[in-house]
């Protein structure tokens, strides 16, 4: 019995002078392999959420609006989608406003602005801030869908605002013109409204000026010297350009910013 312990212990002794080797292979190995497997599971995660960007928050959009400007009820209200996206980092998919949305709402902006200019003894008296809640006036009952109940929100004396989540997914800043530095600081104090990644924003100028031409071309010269610039995007309108910016602080989180120039003149005293 002795001898064959012995023997058993000689051969177990040998194996294990042949596996240390192996061992010591794959225990240098296992770092690289577990890093694997959590490479695997977070990819699996990155397209669970990427499938998730594609499905969106639900939005409306009424397909037999009036072309005049009549409230629609609310039954017959766009929905407002926020979708939700992934940032580079991998983890965190960040909601944003489908283009067809953001697009719309720049279209509607247009089309009061115009409505303004068309009937400048109604809205040359106004300010920024009544000039703004005409615009609320036109925006909110087409859109449903915020995520807060109410779709389109006003906390600032010039702000229009669609929430999601407590962040901004669509910020507009309105300001008449005061010269570039004014329209600069506007783009600024925009910017530092927002904070996803695809974030869209919207400058609306009410110009007094009756030079509307040269304001045009000044706004033109000056926005590629913003800070924040990436790059022009195209021009729907004589008075209408659309632009990426990055918002503050952060070259890589994009911002889509559409700038919409309207001429309300002041009316002459008699």
């Amino acid at each position: 019995m002795k001898e064959n312990a012995e023997t058993v212990i000689s051969d177990l002794k040998t194996q294990l002078e042949h596996l240390a080797p192996e061992l010591e292979k794959f225990n240098d190995r296992l770092p690289n392999i577990i890093k694997g497997l959590f490479k695997e599971r977070r990819q699996e995660i990155l397209d669970q959420h990427q499938f998730i960007a594609s499905l969106g928050v639900p939005v409306k959009k009424r397909e037999d609006l009036p072309e005049t400007y009549a409230i629609p009820t609310p039954e017959f209200r766009k929905s407002v989608n926020v979708e939700p996206q992934v940032t580079e980092a991998g983890y965190t998919p960040e909601p944003t406003l489908p283009i067809s949305v953001y697009e719309d709402i720049l279209k509607t902006i247009q089309d009061v602005g115009k409505a303004f200019e068309r009937l400048p003894s109604t809205y040359s008296d106004k300010d920024e801030e009544a000039l703004q809640d005409h615009l609320l006036l036109y925006l909110e009952p087409r859109y449903e869908g915020s995520a807060t109940g109410e779709t389109f929100n006003s906390t600032g004396k010039t702000d229009i605002l669609i929430r999601h989540e407590n962040s901004n997914a669509f910020v507009a800043e309105c300001k008449f013109w005061t010269g570039q530095k004014g329209y600069l600081e506007t783009i600024t104090q925009l910017l530092g409204y927002l904070t996803w990644r695809d974030s869209k924003a919207a400058v609306v100028v009410f110009v007094r000026n009756k030079g509307l031409s040269s304001v045009l071309q000044t706004a033109e010269e000056v926005t590629p010297n913003h800070s924040n610039y990436l790059g022009f995007v195209d021009k729907k309108h004589d008075t209408w350009f659309n632009y990426r910016f990055h918002i503050n602080g952060d070259p890589n989180r994009e911002v889509k910013l559409g700038v919409l120039f309207f001429y309300i003149p002041e009316q002459e005293k008699p």
